[in-house]
Formats: structure tokens, C-alpha cells, sequence
């Protein structure tokens, strides 16, 4: 066993490895409006420190974001009003940065000119320890090699989608992170420091939303969660641990909120605008595109993933973990599948916390649970 365990370990460390060597050849001056918008909002950090939160385009005064679009032959680079991934929010008449600021302050922990890689390099090297970690709880030889397998890819994902946007490292980082808290918390019977988990759990996923604003729907299935727990049972143990999560997860995204408040003029404004900003509606084109796409594989995978626990699990941690991480996906997935903007990214959130969750919560069960129950339910079929 420890003999396989090192090695699925050592596949994961050849994957690390490869992912370093590609993210260290690439380039920060790629062209993508995006990437160049996250620059600045570092670039802003660096020069005013928390005062980078103001990020209206007035504070272009040294020419930053003139100059990188300038670089890159945008027409307009020179006129404010033109600036790409910039909205202009009536109730403050800033022309204002459209991302919440937790993407920004990463990067400007960095060097400038070399902060994309340092950035996809820590992240790549966390998930790698998470994908350790799984390994070691794994018992059975088949989930050792599945769990070899699932981290492999995870530090595959950190490459491709993952570099399509800079708000993918963090976030993904931080779906792994959340999903061991998850196990942990819902998991286990009684859980261990149940109070602590709870805050540390609703803190790690406010602190998402600060990279990526759709991170907001991570928590989704988790409030469910409580709510559904609280009206079957009443007990008001439920009502505690679910405004612990609440407090928690508005101090992890408090600076979006102070962010928007500086911006667009309320906490609860949003300074997106566009097609971000219409209603939901399901578009055939857009399904389509997700399902010609890598995410459909990962869509798949956490579909059967799910269909697995239900069919095998049996213990109360296993059914609870997958009743929240149920409610989590459909929320998340019909969200983005009814949203009119297709990415190349914008699921792999969900699908990570989604099947680390489970995954985690499997490894984390007693070893007379599960062990030996796939191989019987198979033969017993």
C-alpha cells in the first residue's frame, strides 16, 4: 500500500513538474483584456496600498493601462472612456474596474513584470499538497490509484482551463481548500471543532467571491444546507453553526463589499455591466457550447461521482456531504448554463469543490464503511 501510495504520489509530482516547466515560458503580455485589467488592479495596490480598492480610471495618472493597451494595438488607448473591462456606474460617475479585488492584491504580493507565474506556481504546488493528502488517506487499492488520478488532473487543470484567467489560481485553491473543510465538517459524526470548522469554512468561501464575483454561488448549496437542516429538525444548534458560516462568509468578502462601496457606490452594487448583468435565460448555443468543451468532461465526472455516493453510500456523513454538494451543482449549473456568456472556465470552480467534497468525504469515512463495499455492490450486481 505505501509502496503504491508513492507512487501515485510521485505521477502527481511529474505532472507538478511538467505544469512549472509550461508556466514558467509564459508571457504577462499576452494581449487578453482581462489579464491586463488584473495588472492594473495590482499596479493599483503596489502605488496607493489598500487605497488600490478605488479603481476608477482617473488613478491612471502614470499611464499604466495606457501604456499596456497601447502594446497591444488597442484603438482606443488613449481615450479612458474606451477602456476595456472598465464600467461606468451612475450613482458614483466613476468609470470603474468591473473585478472584485482579491485576484489584484495576489499579484501584487509579486514583483511587477513577474507576478502571473509566481502566482500559477504556489497555487499548482498547494493543490499538489491537497492531492498528497488525499492519497494518504486513501485505504482500498482502487481508491489510492482514483485518488492518484483525480489529483493528477486537478494540477493538470492549473495549466489548462485555468490559464484562460487569472482569477482561476486562487479560486481553485480555494475549492479544494473548502471542500476538506466540508468533509471535515459534514462528514464526520460528530465532527471535531465543529465551531471552528464552521467559521473557517464560511471565511475561506467568502474570501473566493474575491477573486471572481460568480464565486458567490459556491456558498449557495451550503446555505441550502443549513436552511433545510434547521426546518427538518428546529434545533437551535442549527440556527448557531448557520450565522457562523453567515458572519464568516461576510468577513471573507468584506473588501468586495468595501470594493463596491468605494465604486459603485453601495456594498450591494455590482460594477459589472453588459452581458453579465441581463437575466437568466437558456440559449441552446450556449449548452452546446459547454458540452463540446472540457468542462463537459468535468461535468461528467461530478454527475457520476454524484450517481456513485448515492448508490453506494450508505453512512449519515456520506449522505449528508452528498445532499449539500447535490444542491450546490444544480444551483451552479443551472446558473451558468442559463447565463448568455460561454468561458472555457466558468464551471471548473463548482466541479472542483463538488468532487473534492466527495471525494475528501469518502477517504474520510470509516475504513469498515467503505472499503470493501464498491467491490461487493459490483459482484452482488
Amino acid at each position: 500500500m505505501n509502496i503504491l501510495k508513492m507512487l501515485c504520489g510521485f505521477a502527481c509530482l511529474i505532472v507538478l513538474a511538467a505544469a512549472i516547466w509550461s508556466m514558467l515560458q509564459w508571457n504577462e503580455a499576452r494581449g487578453v483584456y482581462d489579464d491586463i485589467c488584473y495588472l492594473r488592479q495590482a499596479h493599483l495596490f503596489q502605488r496607493f496600498g489598500a487605497g488600490g480598492l478605488n479603481t476608477d480610471i482617473t488613478r491612471d495618472d502614470d499611464g499604466f493601462l495606457a501604456s499596456k493597451l497601447k502594446a497591444i494595438g488597442f484603438a482606443g488607448w488613449d481615450d479612458p472612456a474606451k477602456a476595456p473591462c472598465h464600467v461606468p456606474m451612475r450613482s458614483s460617475g466613476k468609470m470603474v474596474m468591473q473585478y472584485p479585488p482579491g485576484t489584484g492584491f495576489l499579484l501584487a504580493l509579486f514583483p511587477e513584470g513577474n507576478q502571473v507565474i509566481p502566482l500559477y506556481v504556489l497555487s499548482a504546488i498547494v493543490v499538489f499538497g491537497f492531492a498528497l493528502l488525499a492519497i494518504s488517506y486513501a485505504r482500498p487499492v482502487w481508491l489510492i490509484l482514483f485518488s492518484g488520478i483525480v489529483g493528477c488532473a486537478a494540477i493538470y487543470l492549473m495549466v489548462n482551463p485555468a490559464k484562460a484567467s487569472y482569477s482561476m489560481p486562487p479560486t481553485l485553491v480555494a475549492c479544494i481548500a473548502a471542500a476538506y473543510l466540508t468533509a471535515r465538517l459534514f462528514g464526520r459524526s460528530p465532527p471535531r471543532h465543529e465551531a471552528w470548522l464552521t467559521i473557517l469554512l464560511g471565511l475561506l468561501l467568502g474570501l473566493a467571491v474575491n477573486f471572481r464575483l460568480p464565486n458567490l454561488l459556491l456558498s449557495s448549496g451550503y446555505f441550502l444546507f443549513f436552511l433545510a437542516s434547521f426546518l427538518s429538525s428546529r434545533e437551535l444548534k442549527i440556527v448557531v453553526q448557520g450565522a457562523l458560516f453567515s458572519i464568516a462568509y461576510l468577513v471573507g468578502m468584506a473588501p468586495t463589499l468595501l470594493a463596491n462601496a468605494i465604486n459603485a457606490g453601495s456594498p450591494f452594487a455590482t460594477t459589472y455591466g453588459g452581458p453579465d448583468v441581463v437575466g437568466p435565460g437558456f440559449e441552446g448555443s450556449v449548452i452546446w457550447l459547454y458540452f463540446t468543451d472540457l468542462q463537459s468532461a468535468l461535468l461528467l465526472f461530478v454527475v457520476v461521482s454524484i450517481v456513485f455516493h448515492a448508490a453506494l453510500g450508505r453512512t449519515p456523513g456520506i449522505r449528508r456531504v452528498l445532499l449539500l454538494v447535490t444542491a450546490n451543482v444544480l444551483v451552479n449549473f443551472a446558473f451558468f448554463l442559463s447565463h448568455p456568456v460561454f468561458t472555457s472556465y466558468y464551471t471548473v470552480p463548482i466541479a472542483a469543490l463538488a468532487s473534492w467534497s466527495l471525494l475528501f468525504n469518502w477517504l474520510m469515512q470509516p475504513a469498515e464503511a467503505v472499503e470493501h463495499r464498491p467491490i461487493e455492490q459490483v459482484a452482488r450486481a
